[in-house]
């Protein structure tokens, strides 16, 4: 025995040594570990733009089209400091990784870890995936206890909801506002003309100059029509009576006063200050703007409403696949597949040292 020894010196020290003590550590000094795991969907109400087929149809039939990007953001939060943080406060995260089970080369070493520290540690607990193909997001996580790894998970998930709610309400407020300027715009533009019509109305102490020109057009023909009537009555009696007539005389002044009348309230319609004309040309060119503010906080009210439908529309929410278990039996370590696979790659630079050393004696020789 101790001539094969001395003889397989070299390969004792460099492949059989290390190998046993990678077998001592993984079989008998490290600590078991307990994964849970769980699959999700981040997704919205869109309809998808192809005909998904497959797991991906059965999803879509769940919740719309799922968004690898949204997922990836999602992933990206679970690994955060943000996370590490929150669950250091909820849950205790950094005593969970230090129990007296843990074995000291896997447990966490410090008593009360920084934030950056504990976020490098468990970023080597946890694991989170987001496939390319289905959108399907699966997130495992790895702790000393089953129920550690179990209420971390949970945990997670639940952070992954509320991450989800805050990019909702950043996308609804980020869509809408927009929206919402134009509606204040048009509003504060119809509120501007509508002030400019009060204003008008008391300074011509005129409620509505197209009544008034209406009412006084009406009159003028009115006074126009008896003014015909009366210059008739005259011209037949001129023709039977004498021109001293006393009937005649009072029928002429009917008539100059019915044209002077006339003269007055037609002035009154086209010229002179405060004339129906100038009054109702102001007055209807305010209505106008009226009108196409009016239209503007219509189309702006539309905009909005539109605005906010496709925001919900296009709303997040997280679809679970398979839900997080309760873990049951110890999957890592992985003794035997990291001792062999350390036992191989010793024998591997073995070998390679092996034939480099015989070629440089061959060459010597």
């Amino acid at each position: 025995m101790s001539s094969w020894l001395r003889k397989h010196r070299n390969w004792c020290l460099i492949v059989l040594l290390p190998t046993a003590l990678v077998a001592i550590y993984y079989y008998l000094i490290a600590a078991d570990q307990y994964q849970s795991e769980a699959h999700f969907v981040v997704r919205t109400s869109d309809a998808p733009s192809a005909a998904p087929s497959g797991l991906s149809q059965a999803l879509t039939m769940v919740g719309g089209t799922s968004s690898e990007r949204d997922a990836m953001v999602v992933a990206d939060y679970l690994e955060s400091h943000d996370a590490v943080e929150a669950l250091q406060s909820k849950i205790g995260l950094s005593e969970m990784y230090r129990r007296a089970e843990a074995d000291p080369l896997s447990r966490l070493w410090y008593l009360d870890p920084k934030p950056e520290q504990l976020q490098k540690y468990f970023k080597g607990k946890v694991d989170v995936d987001v496939s390319s193909e289905t959108g399907i997001t699966t997130l495992k996580v790895r702790s000393f206890r089953p129920e550690d790894s179990y209420r971390i998970i949970q945990e997670l998930l639940k952070l992954g909801e509320g991450r989800v709610n805050t990019l909702n309400q950043r996308n609804y407020a980020n869509a809408i506002a927009m929206a919402q300027r134009r509606v204040q715009e048009a509003e504060t533009n119809l509120s501007l003309v509508q002030r400019k019509i009060t204003q008008f109305r008391r300074n011509e102490a005129d409620f509505n100059p197209q009544i008034t020109g209406a009412s006084r057009t009406s009159m003028v023909s009115e006074l126009q029509g008896r003014l015909a009537v009366a210059k008739a009555q005259e011209a037949s009696m001129a023709a039977v009576v004498s021109a001293n007539s006393p009937q005649l005389l009072a029928l002429r002044q009917r008539v100059a006063a019915l044209s002077r009348q006339v003269a007055v309230e037609s002035a009154k319609l086209s010229s002179g200050p405060g004339n129906v004309a100038a009054g109702m040309g102001a007055y209807e060119g305010i209505k106008v703007r009226q009108e196409m503010a009016g239209k503007q906080l219509e189309i702006a009210s539309a905009g909005l409403q539109r605005a906010q439908d496709d925001a919900r529309r296009q709303q997040l929410f997280v679809v679970p696949v398979v839900d997080a278990n309760m873990p049951v039996k110890a999957l890592f370590p992985e003794r035997t597949k990291t001792v062999l696979t350390a036992f191989f790659a010793l024998m591997l630079a073995y070998g390679i040292g092996w034939l480099i050393t015989a070629g440089v004696k061959e060459h010597a020789a």
